[in-house]
C-alpha cells in the first residue's frame, strides 16, 4: 500500500514539474517575442522608466495626455505646476510628481525623435 502511494506521489510530482517547466518556457518565449517587437527604442524607454521612476503610462496619466504631443505636455505641465504650487495651497509632492512626469515624457519624445531620425538615415543609406 505504501509503495503505491509513493508511486502516485512521484508520478504526480513529475506531471506538475513538467507542466511548470512548459509554462516557464512559454512565458520566456513570450517575453522574448515582446522584447523583439519593442526593439531598441523599447529598451531605451525601459531604461528611461527605471531612471525616472515613472513608467510612460504613469507619466501620461499624471499630465493627463493621451498622445505624446509636446504642446499638450507643456500646456498641461504649466497648468498643473501652477495649481500645485505651495504658495497657493498646493502640494509640493504633487508638484514634484508633475515635474518628474514631464521629464519622463520629454525623454520619451527624445527617444522617439532619435528612432525616427535613425529610420530616416537607414532609408537614405539604402537608396
Amino acid at each position: 500500500m505504501a509503495r503505491y502511494l509513493a508511486q502516485i506521489i512521484v508520478v504526480g510530482a513529475q506531471v506538475v514539474g513538467r507542466a511548470f517547466a512548459r509554462a516557464l518556457r512559454q512565458e520566456f518565449a513570450a517575453s522574448q517575442a515582446a522584447a523583439e517587437n519593442r526593439g531598441r527604442a523599447g529598451q531605451q524607454s525601459a531604461a528611461a522608466s527605471s531612471i525616472s521612476g515613472l513608467s510612460l503610462q504613469e507619466a501620461q496619466q499624471i499630465l493627463n495626455v493621451g498622445k505624446l504631443s509636446a504642446e499638450d505636455i507643456q500646456q498641461n505641465y504649466e497648468h498643473l505646476f501652477k495649481v500645485n504650487d505651495k504658495s497657493v495651497g498646493g502640494s509640493f509632492y504633487l508638484q514634484s510628481k508633475v515635474v518628474r512626469a514631464k521629464e519622463r515624457l520629454d525623454e520619451e519624445l527624445h527617444i522617439q525623435a532619435m528612432e525616427q531620425e535613425r529610420k530616416e538615415q537607414t532609408k537614405q543609406s539604402e537608396t
